[in-house]
């Protein structure tokens, strides 16, 4: 049987592809920037790991050394916990309150306040629009006349 020239093509293919991706990877290696970064980061992060799993079993043995004590404090830690915790919460609430009032009445006082002291700042801005518009309105009014005299000049 005789292959048609697709299905060459199709098999050709697949050894082109990994015949350029043999090329590539032989002319692109790892960098001496990336060599240097495994190498220094290799070790810092053995040691940081080693670090975690020290300290992950000291806290579970001092979780297990003090759990009697919390079984035997517990009547008092909870109440006394609960009793810190609002009074914490207490006192973020009254600071976030007063926060707010102060911010609101601030702004009222500004809001308030605001446009009689922007008034002469908007009556000046106006003033000079007012004067940059009767200036060109009256150029305007200058060529328009200047060209109909020269129209009649060339009539008579």
């Amino acid at each position: 049987m005789a292959d048609n020239p697709q299905q060459v093509q199709l098999r050709q293919q697949p050894q082109q592809l990994t015949e350029s991706m043999k090329d590539m990877y032989q002319e692109k290696g790892p960098t001496t920037s990336q060599v240097v970064a495994v190498v220094t980061l290799f070790p810092i992060g053995g040691i940081l790991l080693t670090l975690a799993g020290f300290i992950l079993t000291i806290t579970i043995v001092g979780l297990a050394l003090t759990t009697p004590l919390f079984v035997i404090f517990s009547p008092v830690l909870v109440p006394a916990a609960i009793v810190i915790g609002l009074a914490v919460m207490g006192f973020l609430t009254s600071g976030a309150f007063g926060i707010t009032a102060l911010s609101s009445l601030s702004w009222i006082i500004n809001y308030l306040r605001g446009p009689s002291e922007k008034m002469p700042e908007h009556l000046d801005y106006t003033k000079r629009r007012l004067q940059e518009t009767a200036g060109q309105v009256g150029q305007r009014t200058k060529d328009v006349g200047q060209g109909n005299r020269g129209q009649e000049g060339g009539r008579t």
